[in-house]
């Protein structure tokens, strides 16, 4: 599987398609898997919902509900929006009148055309104040967006991208959303852009802006500034849910990189999602950043395992089989410097693979190294092999660190998710005993603890 599609919650379930190869584990045949879930941990696999037509592959898009039925097709039916890419690339729609479980493509498709070659990913929203259906589409290296009352007939309104964002790769799967400001009374728009290449350490990426939208066109506040949604090699085509309860925002990415993607050392299975997270914005040092929480659906399977409090670190500290065996766990840690130049931990088995995590004090950054985790000589070009950083964004002297180990992916969350940095990793066995060390001084693991994640 790659990019996610189709998210939209309906009738107490929320629906995740998805780009697969029904015939194959690499990249070919692109059509739309289906699965559902209550709470977003445990899914479902559902009969598929859309395969290509004839020559033309379903690329990616979005799904909404029609539920004063403007478009004839059936009250509260399930639009969904899609990219037929044959000869070229359109705009088409299929809907379904029995709650996703199938799906019938409209006779009159494609809804929209375009000259450019690479026009593709929409995704439609409900936009309150101009009373009307917007669409966003990623077109080459710019956005576009449109406006309907029907979902039949789109009039283009504006572009956005040029000179704007990195550019160096082709923008995809692209999503506009309002989210609050934390803190504040202040609500602003976030428009979600993935580029593939261009990431800031190579290949895929999310990138995003932050700005307001009139209903016509977006503005960004911050035009020369990249801002990045994940600071890991494998976090891409990260989009929205749509009709979720509470005017929850929630996205979702494909946990991989078009750098080594059809080439993972895994079995039975080729890719996965990384975990639903909420979104937020913050205010920090004058500028407004994404902000990415777990999804609070993950806290029922969490089941304690291990715990410490005030553990002082001079040079090293190792504490040996702290996850008791769990195949995918949770590690909460709060860290204090008190005098280190540097500071961090390892994740590591007994076979010797392990995850390093580096915490540079001045810089206030925080570097992640895979080089050694286990399987790692599957890509021949060494892309896989590269190091990421991301800026720790500290509120105060604590740095708080929640992170997601499962058995071939860590999903890192700094500081209540004001960062995020997703690997994957291949060990040969799972990692269950860290270490703690420091450099030019000491820090205090204040506290530390461990929480099986157990979903049957």
């Amino acid at each position: 599987m790659n990019d996610p599609n189709g998210m939209v919650y309906h009738n107490g379930t929320y629906h995740l398609c998805f780009q697969y190869n029904p015939y194959g584990s690499t990249w070919e045949n692109m059509s739309w898997g289906h699965a559902t879930t209550k709470d977003l941990i445990t899914w479902t696999h559902q009969a598929d919902a859309l395969h290509k037509d004839g020559l033309s592959d379903m690329f990616s898009g979005g799904a909404v509900i029609d539920k004063n039925n403007v478009s004839g097709l059936g009250k509260d039916a399930i639009i969904a929006f899609y990219t037929n890419a044959g000869i070229g690339q359109t705009q088409c729609i299929a809907y379904s009148l029995d709650n996703g479980n199938t799906f019938t493509k409209y006779k009159n498709n494609p809804i929209l055309t375009s000259s450019e070659p690479d026009f593709r990913d929409p995704k439609v929203f409900w936009h309150e104040a101009t009373d009307k259906w917007i669409m966003i589409l990623a077109v080459g290296q710019h956005m576009e967006i449109y406006n309907s009352d029907n979902f039949l007939d789109w009039t283009y309104k504006s572009s956005f991208g040029e000179g704007e964002g990195s550019h160096g790769g082709v923008w995809e799967c692209p999503d506009l959303v309002q989210l609050p400001v934390e803190g504040t009374q202040k609500r602003k728009w976030l428009l979600i852009c993935n580029i593939n290449p261009g990431g800031p350490f190579g290949g895929s990426a999310a990138q995003y802006f932050v700005g307001s939208f009139d209903g016509e066109r977006f503005t960004n506040e911050a035009p020369v500034q990249t801002k990045w949604m994940d600071y890991g090699k494998d976090y891409y085509a990260t989009v929205t849910w749509s009709n979720t309860p509470d005017n929850r925002v929630i996205a979702l990415g494909w946990m991989s990189n078009w750098q080594y993607g059809n080439q993972l050392p895994t079995k039975q299975y080729r890719s996965a999602t990384a975990i639903p997270r909420d979104l937020k914005l913050f205010e920090h040092e004058g500028q407004t950043y994404l902000k990415s929480e777990i999804s609070k659906g993950l806290n029922p399977f969490l089941h304690k395992i291990s715990s410490l409090e005030g553990l002082n670190v001079n040079k090293d500290e190792t504490l040996e089989n702290i996850t008791k065996g769990a195949k995918a766990y949770q590690v909460d840690m709060e860290l204090k410097n008190e005098s280190a130049d540097k500071l961090g931990f390892k994740l590591f088995n007994d076979k010797g693979d392990g995850v390093s995590f580096y915490i540079d004090a001045h810089k206030k950054t925080l570097k992640m190294d895979r080089t050694k985790s286990g399987l790692t000589d599957f890509d021949p070009t060494l892309a896989y092999m590269v190091k990421t950083i991301a800026p720790l964004f500290l509120k105060d002297d604590l740095i708080k660190l929640t992170l997601l180990v499962d058995t071939c992916s860590i999903e890192v969350f700094g500081n209540g998710g004001r960062f995020t940095m997703t690997n994957l990793v291949f060990p040969q066995e799972q990692f269950n005993n860290i270490h703690f060390f420091s450099y030019g001084g000491d820090f205090e693991v204040k506290s530390i603890s461990v929480q099986e994640i157990k979903t049957k």
